[in-house]
């Protein structure tokens, strides 16, 4: 009897750069407010809700499509993580909930820098610019925690400019993994990990 074994191509598109751009993006327009530059304002809103909070999340359930679980957590946590953030800053704002004390955002933000933490390790396997994204972001998590706790102005300028930093290497990370699929050869090296 024959037993053919039938497999089944995948063809959809890869959602890395789509959560890849959400993250860096909104990553840069809140951390510009960080430094200084401008107000937080309804920009920043917006790009939390639905660029860096529901893009991440589509781009994670497509990733879960594709049986990648380290893109899927990832993407489908920080787009929690933007929606999240913009809850505590809006809903006190919209008087449906007491604003959470600099304690308990203390603790969100420690607790955001831990779970980046051990998703860093997960690069170490991909690629070198996933690594540099993670330690920044680590990083980032635990000076937004250090600034609030201090209420030092100069390191929360200078978290600012670190998070922009951060952000900025998620949108070459997105840019290289776009143009290298169309190129179809290293457009933008991303020093991928030899396994």
């Amino acid at each position: 009897m024959d037993q053919s074994i039938i497999s089944v191509k995948d063809n959809s598109a890869n959602p890395a750069p789509l959560g890849l751009f959400g993250f860096g993006m909104t990553t840069v327009l809140l951390n510009l407010h960080n430094a200084g530059l401008y107000e937080m304002n309804s920009m920043i809103f917006a790009m939390g809700i639905f660029y860096g909070g529901i893009a991440q999340v589509v781009a994670g359930i497509l990733e879960s499509k594709k049986n990648n679980t380290f893109g899927m957590t990832a993407f489908i946590s920080y787009g929690f993580f933007w929606l999240t953030l913009v809850g505590l800053i809006v809903m006190p704002k919209l008087g449906w909930i007491t604003a959470s004390s600099s304690g308990g955002m203390i603790a969100y933000l420690i607790m955001w820098g831990l779970f980046t933490l051990l998703i860093f390790f997960g690069t170490l396997k991909i690629s070198k610019a996933l690594q540099f994204i993670f330690a920044t972001l680590t990083i980032l998590f635990f000076l937004l925690a250090a600034g609030d706790a201090t209420g030092n102005a100069t390191l929360k300028t200078f978290t600012g400019f670190e998070g922009i930093v951060c952000g900025l290497s998620a949108i070459y990370t997105g840019a290289a993994v776009l143009l290298n699929e169309v190129y179809g050869r290293i457009i933008l090296p991303v020093g991928l990990v030899k396994r």
